[in-house]
């Protein structure tokens, strides 16, 4: 407490300053000093440092994407954070698309079900919940420090359903009342894209219609988790154990699998980016 009220003090003094230390002490403690190294090919602001940040917002990516996810059972043989890893593909696929946005950290804990009734998916082994109190508690301080920042438009989306849609829309809803702005946009077509992406296999033949093993799990998650990383969906070990089929879709090929991901995240980009534009656009009238 006495380093943070001390960085705040100082800051008072002295505007130049940032990373908490006074300018005076070294230059690169300076807002203004140029960044000494490369830029970083990279939209995750926790991947940056903060000069990076700065550069980037400079440069006009002066959009970001705070992303949700969850930790959750998935199927005997899919982890329990598939909705994090697949946001790990898609808003970094998402943010270059727009060209002018950056991804915040994916949000991993959010409503699951009662935690004392194990309600929802809080009947299964792993899971954490919070309290929907607390999960639009976080996002709404997540976004305040995006907008306190200069961001201009600060962007919620979910992989997510149950009632974590409706506490970011409620998110904001609540802060553009409050700024009398529409500076958060809720995109509730990046959840939505799930369904055409299911229909996609279908129409090309890899999948057939009907066809479910039953559990929570299915080839679209599949195929854009292994772009991210294998192990999530434990490609090597359920090949070896003749288990690398979903809903009666192999993914024993690597490369087509992964090819197919590609695929999947694109679709699922592009329709995410046209509603972000389509809601920008909607704001400047």
């Amino acid at each position: 407490m006495a380093f943070a009220f001390t960085a705040n003090a100082e800051r008072k003094i002295d505007p130049r300053s940032a990373d908490g230390v006074a300018c005076k002490k070294n230059r690169y403690n300076c807002n203004e000093t140029p960044n000494p190294l490369p830029r970083v090919d990279t939209v995750w602001i926790e991947e940056m440092t903060w000069m990076d940040v700065r550069d980037a917002m400079a440069a006009g990516k002066k959009t970001i994407i705070i992303p949700t996810g969850g930790v959750e059972p998935n199927g005997p043989w899919t982890a329990l954070g598939k909705h994090n890893y697949i946001l790990q593909s898609t808003c970094d696929a998402i943010a270059r698309k727009l060209g002018n946005a950056l991804c915040a950290p994916v949000i991993k804990f959010v409503p699951e079900g009662d935690i004392e009734t194990k309600s929802g998916h809080m009947d299964t082994v792993g899971t954490i919940s919070v309290e929907q109190s607390t999960f639009e508690a976080l996002v709404t301080d997540t976004v305040r420090s995006m907008k306190a920042h200069g961001f201009e438009h600060i962007v919620l989306i979910s992989d997510n359903g149950g009632s974590v849609g409706p506490g970011l829309k409620s998110v904001a809803d609540s802060l553009n009342t409050a700024w009398g702005s529409k500076t958060v946009l809720y995109i509730p077509e990046y959840y939505r894209s799930w369904g055409p992406v299911e229909d996609l296999l279908v129409a090309e033949g890899v999948q057939k219609p009907g066809v479910s093993d039953g559990v929570h799990d299915d080839a679209t998650v599949a195929m854009i988790m292994m772009v991210t990383d294998p192990d999530t969906v434990r490609w090597k070990e359920r090949v070896s154990a003749g288990l690398a089929t979903i809903d009666g879709v192999s993914i024993a090929d690597k490369d087509q699998t992964v090819a197919w991901g590609k695929r999947l995240i694109d679709y699922r980009a592009t329709a995410t980016v046209e509603a972000i534009s389509q809601a920008i656009a909607q704001d400047a009238r």
